[in-house]
């Protein structure tokens, strides 16, 4: 049964209702910033552009390097917007916009987020880099979905127990980096950890400024916490909705993060705008060496 209208948006051109963008217009491997402006910070490196979008905090850059095909768009912040673009991309390759049906054979994605993001332990210095493991999302996501994650939510629950979550807050979920990815970005230059998104940048992270935040043990909380080998490493706004989105519908994801402040020590990087150059420069030539496929096939039959 085709989608209604209401459901799969189109504009005029034919382009996502967001995104602006059209199937031809994005590489099956994509590299998700936050901010607009870091769109061309990505693409400079690129040997040619082939595409340039923008509408509200979406722009999208798609090009090539060494001859592979990438596209890096902006999210803007929080994981609504990451709800909005994981969802409209996906569409992009995976929707017949003519038909308005699903397509029978399904496009796969690999998708890398470049990110800034704090930490929380004392050790991890500011301007290193650190790829997430695990996300362990408060944004409630999870929740708005059909999904069949309940029986592997071990750590999300060692956090409820440990930390005696609230019941009136949403339930936290847990989510694994795709493994494949994890690989090809291994190396002595980036350490593993578990990323806590947030629901926000103040309170949800436990600052105060002139509102108080709920929960004032928070920091606390997310610093004492052990499952097993783990221990949270990092607080950020978007990782556990790329995480989980890319897992519902079939795609691959990491996230790197730049740590540009460290809570628990009061410092924050001197030299941030050095050290997300570094970061991209870093993805961009792992990216680079994967060669010109996707690191999937490019399809997989339903």
């Amino acid at each position: 049964m085709p989608l209604a209208p209401s459901e799969l948006i189109l504009n005029e051109d034919g382009s996502i209702y967001h995104l602006c963008l059209r199937p031809e217009d994005i590489a099956k491997t994509i590299i998700f910033v936050g901010d607009p402006e870091r769109v061309p910070q990505v693409s400079k490196h690129f040997d040619r552009i082939t595409v340039r979008r923008n509408k509200r905090e979406f722009h999208t850059h798609t090009g090539y390097l060494n001859e592979k095909k990438l596209t890096v768009i902006s999210t803007g912040i929080g994981t609504d917007n990451i709800d909005i673009v994981l969802n409209e991309l996906d569409a992009l390759v995976n929707i017949d916009f003519e038909s308005r049906t699903i397509k029978k054979e399904r496009t796969i994605l690999d998708i890398v987020r470049i990110g800034t993001s704090g930490a929380v332990q004392p050790d991890i210095p500011v301007d290193s880099f650190l790829l997430s493991e695990f996300a362990l999302g408060l944004d409630g996501l999870m929740h708005h979905y059909q999904h069949q994650l309940d029986g592997k939510q071990q750590l999300a629950k060692a956090f409820v127990s440990q930390t005696k979550w609230a019941k009136e807050k949403a339930v936290p979920y847990s989510i694994p980096c795709d493994e494949n990815l994890k690989d090809h970005f291994t190396s002595n230059h980036i350490r593993f950890g578990v990323t806590v998104t947030n629901t926000g940048f103040y309170g949800p992270q436990g600052r105060n400024l002139r509102l108080r935040a709920s929960n004032l043990a928070f920091f606390e909380q997310l610093t004492s916490f052990r499952y097993g080998d783990h221990q949270i490493t990092n607080l950020e706004m978007e990782t556990s909705g790329i995480y989980l989105l890319a897992s519902l519908l079939g795609h691959r994801a990491v996230s790197l993060n730049a740590i540009l402040a460290n809570r628990a020590t009061g410092a924050f990087s001197i030299k941030a705008s050095e050290t997300v150059q570094e970061l991209i420069q870093y993805a961009l030539d792992r990216l680079a060496s994967a060669g010109t496929e996707p690191f999937t096939s490019k399809t997989e039959k339903l």
